[in-house]
């Protein structure tokens, strides 16, 4: 029995050694990231493709392209691709990404997507280490929590990357929010590994809580989807209006995707993990009949998790109603993600509740 405690002990140490690593370098990718941001605003490809395709930043309207032939010149017209969005909205192309099409940028790049992978790797290490230490799901306080889902949401933006979907913007502020959210979990609300009190020790953990996480992850790289899209939104319609953005605000927009590309990834998102949310829901109903007795007590937790449903479905709505697309949609969209941040850090540090159990 004593041999097993320091093993387990051992085992929780290397835990935190492996997720204070994987912060290193993810502080790495951090500066990657920044780098791959500057050098491409240096560029003069994005600016040279953007001239080539007639591109504003409202309208798509190809030049002429002269092509000399034997005794003359033909004209024909440039083909241009752009995103095409609902109708009524601006046909707008996609940015260069944040490299702005330099090579340097993307080499950086690179080199930033390879360092969040390999924090990826060492922080899930972490975890699993974690759980292997308390042999239990680990995710039985708020620092098992937080450090599951910062590693959740990586997984699914690298996931992305892999099914070669344009999301390479998400890194810069995905790898901020990680660090802050590690940041948060080692200092306030680290916890000693400890076993779980008898209302958490049930199956219904690993089936519950790993599908809250994992819809909360998907949520948050949906909410900086829309977040992003009323930034480049507003900039296009500043230009549509015949307004002149300054030029930091051209040199980040024009690389970002369009407006309608933005709020096409985020509706996506949210639709597609949407149903899993109202999975979680009900599964959270199930396991409380079996620890409480109870399906519902409007529980403070219970109470928000319905809320932040509720303003989910309340976006899907709007983003299928006339008139309420775009910024309208949008922020109810960011209204509702705030909800479901405060379910998971107001309600467990400030409000008393049943949930309370584990402390932070």
């Amino acid at each position: 029995m004593i041999l097993a405690a320091e093993t387990n002990e051992s085992l929780a140490q290397l835990s935190n050694s492996l997720i204070y690593s994987s912060m290193a370098v993810y502080t790495l990718a951090f500066l990657a990231h920044i780098a791959e941001w500057v050098f491409g605003s240096r560029s003069k490809v994005g600016r040279t493709a953007a001239a080539l395709t007639g591109t504003t930043g409202t309208t798509a309207s190809a030049p002429a392209v002269q092509v000399k032939q034997a005794g003359g010149t033909a004209v024909i017209d440039r083909p241009t691709v752009v995103t095409r969005s609902a109708a009524g909205t601006r046909d707008v192309p996609d940015g260069p990404g944040a490299a702005g099409g330099t090579v340097k940028g993307d080499l950086y790049g690179r080199i930033a997507i390879s360092l969040t992978t390999l924090a990826f790797l060492i922080e899930a290490a972490g975890v699993v280490t974690r759980a292997i230490a308390v042999q239990r799901a680990p995710w039985g306080n708020m620092y098992e929590f937080s450090t599951t889902f910062s590693t959740v949401a990586v997984g699914a933006y690298l996931a992305f990357l892999v099914a070669r979907k344009n999301v390479r913007w998400i890194g810069l502020p995905l790898v901020t929010t990680v660090l802050l959210d590690l940041g948060l979990a080692t200092t306030w609300l680290y916890t000693e590994s400890d076993q779980l009190v008898p209302a958490l020790d049930s199956y219904w953990l690993w089936i519950h809580v790993s599908t809250a996480i994992f819809c909360g992850a998907v949520f948050y790289l949906g909410a900086v989807a829309t977040l992003i899209y009323l930034f480049r939104d507003s900039y296009e319609n500043k230009l549509a209006t015949g307004g002149d953005p300054g030029g930091f605000a051209r040199s980040v927009m024009e690389r970002l995707p369009s407006a309608a590309s933005l709020d096409k990834f985020s509706y996506r998102v949210n639709a597609a993990i949407f149903p899993l949310w109202t999975f979680t829901i009900i599964a959270g109903a199930i396991w409380a009949g079996d620890a409480w007795g109870r399906y519902w007590g409007w529980d403070a937790k219970e109470v928000w998790s319905f809320i932040t449903w509720v303003g989910y479905a309340a976006y899907l709505h709007a983003r299928a109603t006339a008139g309420w697309k775009g910024r309208k949609a949008a922020y109810i969209a960011l209204i509702a993600f705030g909800c479901f941040l405060f379910n998971y850090y107001g309600v467990n540090i400030f409000v008393s509740s049943k949930h309370s159990y584990a402390g932070v």
